[in-house]
């Protein structure tokens, strides 16, 4: 039985990888300049090929990620460490005011079989997916996930067949 291995090759600027943000472009030098873009996302980086380390330029704090010869792996913050106080805090936000909502609803319930009875079960559901919405809507902003390059890249893909 012969095993195929896929040949792995060092970074190199002048030679097109994909790109690490939208996964669909091909990202290659710019013309006279010391930086590389996306043709698809248009997101520009800057490259050590010392250290095989790609970094997002057009962003701040710019996001890193390392060749290992085979595709970009990590998407790191740099200067920015995350513990579990945010982990507390963003669970708290989800979590708190439903439970909350809640439990007035199951000590204070509302007359059997009136109009409005299936209110308070809907307004906790209602908290708690609002409440989720904001915590990933900071988690995109903060990351700044190109979502509608995803799903123009699906779009793409989809339509391509």
């Amino acid at each position: 039985m012969q095993t195929f291995k896929q040949s792995t090759r060092p970074f190199n600027s002048e030679d097109s990888y994909p790109c690490p943000v939208c996964r669909t472009g091909q990202i290659s030098t710019l013309p006279l300049m010391d930086a590389l873009a996306c043709n698809f996302c248009q997101h520009i980086f800057t490259a050590s090929e010392e250290r095989q380390i790609l970094k997002m330029a057009d962003r701040e704090p710019p996001v890193t990620w390392h060749w290992n010869g085979k595709r970009w792996i990590g998407a790191h913050l740099e200067g920015v460490e995350f513990g579990w106080p945010y982990l507390a805090a963003a669970l708290g936000l989800i979590f708190l005011p439903p439970s909350l909502l809640g439990m007035s609803a199951y000590y204070f319930p509302p007359v059997p079989g009136s109009r409005l009875s299936w209110f308070p079960a809907a307004w906790t559901g209602l908290t708690f997916l609002s409440h989720l919405g904001i915590v990933l809507w900071l988690v995109i902003e903060f990351y700044q996930f190109p979502i509608a390059t995803y799903f123009r890249a699906w779009w793409r893909r989809m339509h391509r067949f």
